[in-house]
């Protein structure tokens, strides 16, 4: 940038300056952009860090629950409802009752576990991997168009929780691969499974990467599931009671 500088004989001296300014005219060397780039860079990395370790906590916090609470429900309540099911209906209807109750109950913000539970149950990994995938891939992709023409709504719902809000608005920046990142890592983490369905959609998140970061994100899980019940104590008593 260009100055003009008068000397004390009158003489006009053009002076050369490197650097830019800023809305009120006031010079700005180049160094402060670069310091604030820097400062915004190790910002987002603080972020995302936090992200981190608030799943490292929640998953702490849920272990115990997953440990001790889960085989109890699963000989209370899982168990005696696949023995019922098993013996009212044949394997084609139960296929679908199965595969309708995991790709609708997430719409109406029910949890479709118990429906895995049991497809893993019944059909073992192979048949039930495919079962529970297909159902999930519809469940999550539901509520991603239904929320779609509630988009004003569901901002102002998202409002209700601030910090899980602050996380799902940091998926929706970036580009295809930032935000297929953050989806595989939101679902990854315990963050609640049917909020992130409509709070996606309230972040701006693109449903390619939407589904495809959901899909990577609970393969894991489905398959953890199915072994767990597979290699359980309630499998042998489900094949007695079979």
């Amino acid at each position: 940038m260009t100055y003009q500088a008068q000397d004390a004989e009158g003489i006009v001296v053009l002076v050369t300056r490197r650097g830019t300014e800023d809305a009120n005219g006031d010079y700005v060397t180049l160094g402060d952009g670069e310091a604030h780039c820097r400062r915004r860079k190790w910002s987002l990395i603080w972020r995302w860090l936090r992200v981190v370790l608030l799943c490292v906590f929640l998953c702490a916090a849920a272990a115990p629950l997953v440990i001790f609470v889960g085989p109890l429900i699963i000989r209370k309540v899982v168990v005696p409802v696949l023995n019922w099911e098993t013996r009212t209906f044949s394997r084609p209807i139960l296929v679908l009752l199965l595969f309708a109750s995991i790709a609708m109950f997430p719409t109406i913000l029910l949890p479709s576990s118990p429906c895995m539970w049991i497809a893993g149950m019944t059909f073992g990994y192979g048949y039930g991997f495919l079962l529970i995938m297909a159902g999930s891939l519809i469940g999550m992709s539901l509520p991603f168009f239904v929320g779609s023409f509630f988009r004003r709504d569901l901002h102002r719902w998202l409002e209700k929780w601030p910090k899980k809000a602050a996380i799902v608005r940091l998926a929706c920046e970036g580009d295809w691969f930032h935000q297929f990142r953050a989806v595989v890592l939101l679902r990854i983490s315990p963050f609640p499974y049917l909020i992130f369905n409509y709070a996606a959609v309230a972040a701006n998140i693109k449903y390619g990467p939407y589904i495809s970061g959901s899909a990577i994100g609970t393969v894991h899980e489905i398959f953890i599931t199915i072994y767990r019940l597979v290699n359980s104590s309630c499998f042998e008593v489900l094949n007695k009671l079979l």
